[in-house]
Protein backbone atom coordinates (compact mmCIF):
# COMPACT_ATOMS: atom_id res chain seq x y z
CA UNK A 1 0.00 0.00 0.00
CA UNK A 2 2.95 2.59 0.03
CA UNK A 3 1.83 3.55 -3.64
CA UNK A 4 -1.37 4.26 -2.41
CA UNK A 5 0.17 5.88 0.45
CA UNK A 6 2.47 8.07 -2.32
CA UNK A 7 -0.16 8.97 -4.29
CA UNK A 8 -2.48 10.82 -1.46
CA UNK A 9 0.84 12.63 -0.21
CA UNK A 10 1.44 13.69 -3.81
CA UNK A 11 -2.39 14.67 -4.15
CA UNK A 12 -2.20 16.15 -1.05
CA UNK A 13 0.91 18.51 -1.94
CA UNK A 14 -0.46 19.32 -5.36
CA UNK A 15 -3.48 20.38 -3.75
CA UNK A 16 -1.83 22.35 -1.12
CA UNK A 17 0.19 24.00 -4.00
CA UNK A 18 -2.67 24.96 -6.34
CA UNK A 19 -4.35 26.54 -3.02
CA UNK A 20 -0.86 28.55 -2.31
CA UNK A 21 -1.18 29.60 -5.97
CA UNK A 22 -4.71 30.47 -6.22
CA UNK A 23 -4.17 32.90 -2.42
CA UNK A 24 -1.18 34.62 -4.04
CA UNK A 25 -3.17 35.28 -7.26
CA UNK A 26 -6.16 36.63 -5.22
CA UNK A 27 -3.64 39.33 -3.10
CA UNK A 28 -1.94 40.25 -6.00
CA UNK A 29 -4.93 40.70 -8.41
CA UNK A 30 -7.07 41.98 -5.57
CA UNK A 31 -9.67 44.59 -6.20
CA UNK A 32 -8.44 48.35 -5.61
CA UNK A 33 -10.86 49.89 -3.02
CA UNK A 34 -13.18 52.50 -4.90
CA UNK A 35 -11.79 55.13 -2.97
CA UNK A 36 -8.09 54.54 -4.08
CA UNK A 37 -8.91 54.31 -7.47
CA UNK A 38 -11.31 57.13 -7.62
CA UNK A 39 -8.72 59.34 -5.71
CA UNK A 40 -6.56 58.51 -8.87
CA UNK A 41 -8.97 59.35 -11.66
CA UNK A 42 -11.68 61.30 -10.43
CA UNK A 43 -10.12 64.37 -10.96
CA UNK A 44 -11.38 67.81 -12.63
CA UNK A 45 -14.49 67.70 -14.28
CA UNK A 46 -15.62 64.49 -13.02
CA UNK A 47 -18.71 64.21 -10.98
CA UNK A 48 -21.22 62.09 -9.40
CA UNK A 49 -25.06 61.76 -9.18
CA UNK A 50 -27.32 59.57 -7.77
CA UNK A 51 -30.17 58.08 -9.86
CA UNK A 52 -32.38 55.56 -8.37
CA UNK A 53 -30.10 54.28 -6.16
CA UNK A 54 -27.06 54.48 -8.46
CA UNK A 55 -24.01 56.32 -7.88
CA UNK A 56 -23.24 57.33 -11.37
CA UNK A 57 -19.87 59.25 -12.65
CA UNK A 58 -19.84 61.61 -15.27
CA UNK A 59 -17.97 64.55 -16.59
CA UNK A 60 -19.37 67.56 -18.18
CA UNK A 61 -17.08 70.10 -20.44
CA UNK A 62 -17.85 73.30 -22.52
CA UNK A 63 -20.86 75.34 -23.68
CA UNK A 64 -23.53 74.94 -26.71
CA UNK A 65 -25.27 72.60 -28.05
CA UNK A 66 -25.50 69.10 -25.83
CA UNK A 67 -23.66 66.05 -26.62
CA UNK A 68 -23.58 62.94 -25.04
CA UNK A 69 -21.14 59.62 -25.39
CA UNK A 70 -22.15 56.40 -24.19
CA UNK A 71 -18.90 54.27 -23.94
CA UNK A 72 -18.20 50.52 -25.03
CA UNK A 73 -18.70 47.30 -22.95
CA UNK A 74 -15.80 46.73 -20.70
CA UNK A 75 -14.44 50.96 -21.25
CA UNK A 76 -15.28 53.71 -19.26
CA UNK A 77 -15.59 57.39 -20.05
CA UNK A 78 -12.46 57.51 -20.62
CA UNK A 79 -12.23 56.68 -23.30
CA UNK A 80 -13.95 59.71 -24.88
CA UNK A 81 -11.15 62.52 -24.03
CA UNK A 82 -9.71 62.62 -27.39
CA UNK A 83 -13.63 63.31 -28.73
CA UNK A 84 -14.46 66.24 -25.54
CA UNK A 85 -11.00 67.97 -25.93
CA UNK A 86 -12.20 68.35 -30.11
CA UNK A 87 -15.53 69.22 -29.44
CA UNK A 88 -15.67 71.24 -25.93
CA UNK A 89 -15.16 74.32 -27.67
CA UNK A 90 -18.16 74.48 -29.35
CA UNK A 91 -20.01 71.93 -27.50
CA UNK A 92 -21.44 70.83 -24.03
CA UNK A 93 -19.63 67.40 -23.85
CA UNK A 94 -21.39 64.90 -21.50
CA UNK A 95 -20.67 61.71 -20.66
CA UNK A 96 -21.18 58.90 -18.18
CA UNK A 97 -19.70 55.48 -16.98
CA UNK A 98 -22.48 52.95 -17.43
CA UNK A 99 -23.32 50.59 -14.30
CA UNK A 100 -20.81 47.86 -14.05
CA UNK A 101 -18.07 50.00 -15.46
CA UNK A 102 -15.58 52.75 -14.87
CA UNK A 103 -16.13 54.62 -10.98
CA UNK A 104 -19.77 54.08 -11.78
CA UNK A 105 -18.95 50.54 -10.58
CA UNK A 106 -22.16 47.84 -9.46
CA UNK A 107 -25.61 48.36 -9.46
CA UNK A 108 -26.44 48.07 -6.58
CA UNK A 109 -29.66 45.53 -6.73
CA UNK A 110 -27.48 43.63 -9.92
CA UNK A 111 -29.88 44.31 -12.59
CA UNK A 112 -27.84 44.99 -15.78
CA UNK A 113 -30.83 44.37 -18.59
CA UNK A 114 -31.06 46.81 -21.15
CA UNK A 115 -34.56 48.23 -19.90
CA UNK A 116 -32.41 48.95 -16.52
CA UNK A 117 -29.48 50.61 -17.81
CA UNK A 118 -31.73 52.56 -20.28
CA UNK A 119 -34.15 53.83 -17.73
CA UNK A 120 -30.97 55.20 -15.69
CA UNK A 121 -29.70 56.71 -18.40
CA UNK A 122 -33.57 58.43 -19.47
CA UNK A 123 -33.19 59.52 -15.79
CA UNK A 124 -29.95 60.91 -16.25
CA UNK A 125 -30.78 63.16 -19.00
CA UNK A 126 -33.85 64.53 -17.34
CA UNK A 127 -31.73 65.24 -13.93
CA UNK A 128 -29.21 66.92 -16.39
CA UNK A 129 -32.18 69.27 -17.99
CA UNK A 130 -31.88 67.71 -21.74
CA UNK A 131 -34.55 68.58 -23.58
CA UNK A 132 -32.84 68.12 -26.64
CA UNK A 133 -29.27 66.39 -27.57
CA UNK A 134 -27.07 64.45 -29.85
CA UNK A 135 -26.64 61.09 -28.17
CA UNK A 136 -23.56 58.90 -29.79
CA UNK A 137 -22.77 55.53 -28.24
CA UNK A 138 -20.30 53.00 -29.38
CA UNK A 139 -20.47 49.24 -28.93
CA UNK A 140 -22.71 48.63 -25.84
CA UNK A 141 -23.47 52.34 -25.40
CA UNK A 142 -24.58 52.23 -29.05
CA UNK A 143 -27.45 50.10 -28.28
CA UNK A 144 -27.92 52.05 -25.34
CA UNK A 145 -28.30 55.31 -27.51
CA UNK A 146 -29.99 53.04 -30.39
CA UNK A 147 -32.82 51.98 -28.13
CA UNK A 148 -33.34 55.89 -26.39
CA UNK A 149 -33.30 57.24 -30.10
CA UNK A 150 -35.95 54.84 -30.70
CA UNK A 151 -37.86 55.49 -27.83
CA UNK A 152 -37.66 59.40 -27.61
CA UNK A 153 -37.37 60.74 -31.08
CA UNK A 154 -38.56 64.36 -30.08
CA UNK A 155 -35.68 64.38 -27.41
CA UNK A 156 -32.79 63.67 -30.04
CA UNK A 157 -31.61 66.03 -32.76
CA UNK A 158 -28.99 63.34 -34.08
CA UNK A 159 -27.95 59.64 -33.75
CA UNK A 160 -24.74 58.47 -33.74
CA UNK A 161 -23.86 54.68 -33.19
CA UNK A 162 -20.28 53.38 -33.59
CA UNK A 163 -20.12 49.47 -34.38
CA UNK A 164 -23.53 49.14 -31.74
CA UNK A 165 -23.97 45.58 -30.54
CA UNK A 166 -26.94 43.43 -31.02
CA UNK A 167 -26.68 42.32 -34.26
CA UNK A 168 -24.13 39.71 -33.52
CA UNK A 169 -24.91 36.59 -34.19
CA UNK A 170 -23.94 35.62 -30.77
CA UNK A 171 -26.70 37.25 -29.01
CA UNK A 172 -29.04 38.31 -32.30
CA UNK A 173 -32.47 37.61 -31.74
CA UNK A 174 -32.49 36.05 -28.44
CA UNK A 175 -35.15 36.22 -25.92
CA UNK A 176 -32.72 34.90 -23.26
CA UNK A 177 -29.21 35.59 -22.31
CA UNK A 178 -26.34 33.61 -23.91
CA UNK A 179 -24.76 31.12 -22.28
CA UNK A 180 -21.26 32.77 -20.56
CA UNK A 181 -19.40 29.62 -18.79
CA UNK A 182 -19.13 29.16 -15.24
CA UNK A 183 -15.02 29.45 -15.66
CA UNK A 184 -15.28 33.29 -16.64
CA UNK A 185 -16.36 33.42 -12.88
CA UNK A 186 -12.30 33.42 -12.36
CA UNK A 187 -11.75 36.37 -14.05
CA UNK A 188 -13.46 38.19 -10.95
CA UNK A 189 -10.71 37.00 -8.89
CA UNK A 190 -7.78 36.65 -11.23
CA UNK A 191 -7.35 39.14 -14.08
CA UNK A 192 -3.84 39.98 -15.26
CA UNK A 193 -2.91 42.69 -16.62
CA UNK A 194 -2.03 40.89 -19.52
CA UNK A 195 -5.36 39.99 -20.26
CA UNK A 196 -6.87 43.11 -20.86
CA UNK A 197 -3.79 43.76 -22.65
CA UNK A 198 -4.91 40.84 -25.00
CA UNK A 199 -8.76 42.12 -25.33
CA UNK A 200 -7.32 45.48 -26.81
CA UNK A 201 -5.32 44.15 -29.31
CA UNK A 202 -7.95 41.93 -30.79
CA UNK A 203 -10.35 44.40 -31.06
CA UNK A 204 -7.79 46.74 -32.50
CA UNK A 205 -7.43 46.61 -36.76
CA UNK A 206 -3.49 47.22 -35.91
CA UNK A 207 -3.18 45.64 -32.44
CA UNK A 208 0.42 47.43 -32.25
CA UNK A 209 -1.36 50.66 -32.21
CA UNK A 210 -2.64 49.83 -28.22
CA UNK A 211 -0.63 51.88 -25.72
CA UNK A 212 0.49 51.14 -22.16
CA UNK A 213 -1.64 54.37 -21.47
CA UNK A 214 -5.02 52.65 -22.58
CA UNK A 215 -3.90 49.51 -20.95
CA UNK A 216 -3.50 50.71 -17.71
CA UNK A 217 -6.53 52.96 -18.34
CA UNK A 218 -8.92 50.10 -18.83
CA UNK A 219 -7.02 47.61 -16.42
CA UNK A 220 -7.29 50.56 -13.62
CA UNK A 221 -11.21 50.69 -14.32
CA UNK A 222 -11.55 46.83 -14.24
CA UNK A 223 -9.75 46.33 -11.23
CA UNK A 224 -11.82 48.55 -8.71
CA UNK A 225 -14.07 46.94 -6.50
CA UNK A 226 -16.91 45.19 -8.02
CA UNK A 227 -16.22 46.13 -11.57
CA UNK A 228 -15.45 42.49 -13.27
CA UNK A 229 -18.29 40.42 -11.18
CA UNK A 230 -20.70 43.17 -12.72
CA UNK A 231 -19.33 42.69 -16.00
CA UNK A 232 -19.89 38.73 -15.64
CA UNK A 233 -23.41 39.71 -14.28
CA UNK A 234 -23.91 42.34 -17.20
CA UNK A 235 -23.23 39.49 -19.39
CA UNK A 236 -25.05 36.91 -18.22
CA UNK A 237 -28.36 39.52 -18.28
CA UNK A 238 -27.99 41.11 -21.84
CA UNK A 239 -30.74 40.05 -23.91
CA UNK A 240 -30.80 41.99 -27.47
CA UNK A 241 -34.32 41.20 -28.23
CA UNK A 242 -36.35 42.61 -30.85
CA UNK A 243 -33.40 44.44 -32.32
CA UNK A 244 -34.31 44.72 -35.86
CA UNK A 245 -37.70 45.93 -35.23
CA UNK A 246 -35.60 49.08 -32.93
CA UNK A 247 -33.88 49.84 -35.90
CA UNK A 248 -36.69 50.49 -37.94
CA UNK A 249 -38.04 52.55 -35.65
CA UNK A 250 -35.67 55.12 -35.86
CA UNK A 251 -37.07 58.12 -36.84
CA UNK A 252 -33.72 60.70 -36.48
CA UNK A 253 -31.19 61.55 -38.45
CA UNK A 254 -28.23 59.08 -38.13
CA UNK A 255 -24.50 58.54 -38.37
CA UNK A 256 -22.57 55.14 -38.38
CA UNK A 257 -19.23 55.54 -38.15
CA UNK A 258 -17.97 51.16 -38.41
CA UNK A 259 -13.86 50.48 -38.78
CA UNK A 260 -13.04 48.36 -42.25
CA UNK A 261 -11.48 45.81 -39.78
CA UNK A 262 -13.95 45.60 -36.97
CA UNK A 263 -13.83 41.73 -35.54
CA UNK A 264 -16.32 41.76 -33.19
CA UNK A 265 -18.94 43.57 -34.82
CA UNK A 266 -18.16 43.18 -38.85
CA UNK A 267 -18.67 45.82 -41.24
CA UNK A 268 -21.04 43.42 -43.22
CA UNK A 269 -23.21 44.68 -40.25
CA UNK A 270 -22.95 48.57 -40.81
CA UNK A 271 -24.31 48.17 -44.37
CA UNK A 272 -27.53 45.76 -42.68
CA UNK A 273 -28.03 48.52 -39.89
CA UNK A 274 -28.14 51.01 -42.59
CA UNK A 275 -30.93 49.20 -44.43
CA UNK A 276 -32.64 48.56 -41.20
CA UNK A 277 -32.73 52.67 -40.78
CA UNK A 278 -35.95 52.79 -43.22
CA UNK A 279 -37.69 55.34 -41.23
CA UNK A 280 -34.64 57.89 -40.54
CA UNK A 281 -34.77 60.97 -42.56
CA UNK A 282 -31.09 61.16 -43.01
CA UNK A 283 -28.91 58.78 -42.82
CA UNK A 284 -24.86 58.30 -43.31
CA UNK A 285 -22.15 55.39 -43.28
CA UNK A 286 -18.40 56.57 -42.32
CA UNK A 287 -16.15 53.79 -42.74
CA UNK A 288 -12.60 54.53 -41.75
CA UNK A 289 -10.10 52.07 -43.15
CA UNK A 290 -7.88 49.50 -41.20
CA UNK A 291 -9.61 50.22 -38.10
CA UNK A 292 -10.67 47.57 -35.48
CA UNK A 293 -14.13 47.66 -33.01
CA UNK A 294 -11.90 50.03 -30.65
CA UNK A 295 -12.73 52.96 -33.11
CA UNK A 296 -12.67 55.86 -30.98
CA UNK A 297 -9.00 54.92 -28.94
CA UNK A 298 -8.06 53.36 -31.66
CA UNK A 299 -7.95 56.21 -34.64
CA UNK A 300 -8.64 59.23 -32.08
CA UNK A 301 -7.65 61.97 -34.05
CA UNK A 302 -9.48 60.71 -37.24
CA UNK A 303 -12.50 59.49 -35.62
CA UNK A 304 -12.86 63.09 -33.89
CA UNK A 305 -12.49 65.01 -36.96
CA UNK A 306 -15.59 62.73 -38.41
CA UNK A 307 -17.52 63.69 -35.57
CA UNK A 308 -16.71 67.36 -35.46
CA UNK A 309 -17.21 67.59 -39.45
CA UNK A 310 -20.46 65.88 -38.95
CA UNK A 311 -21.60 68.25 -36.47
CA UNK A 312 -20.87 71.70 -37.74
CA UNK A 313 -22.74 70.07 -40.90
CA UNK A 314 -25.93 71.32 -41.31
CA UNK A 315 -28.50 68.84 -41.76
CA UNK A 316 -30.53 68.42 -44.76
CA UNK A 317 -33.94 68.67 -43.81
CA UNK A 318 -36.28 69.90 -40.84
CA UNK A 319 -35.99 68.13 -37.85
CA UNK A 320 -38.95 67.37 -35.54
CA UNK A 321 -39.56 70.33 -33.09
CA UNK A 322 -39.00 68.32 -29.59
CA UNK A 323 -42.35 67.99 -27.34
CA UNK A 324 -43.55 70.69 -25.27
CA UNK A 325 -42.17 70.47 -21.35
Amino acid sequence: MKWLRRISKGLLWGIAGLMLMLLVAAAFYRNHPAAEVEARWATPPSQFVVIDGVRLHYREEGSGPPIVLLHANYASLFMWEPWAAALKDRYRVIRLDLPAHGLTGPEPSRNYSLQRIQSLFEQFVDARGLQRFVVVGTSIGGTVAMRYAADHPERIERLVMISPGSLEARVRGRTTPANVPKVADLLAWVTPRAFTAFMLRNDYGDPALVTDAVIDEWYSMWMREGNRQAMIDLLRQYVSGGVEAKIRSIRVPVLLMWGEKNKRVPLALAYETRALLENSPEVQLEVLPGVGHMLVQEAPQQSAAVIRRYLDTPLGFKTVAAASP
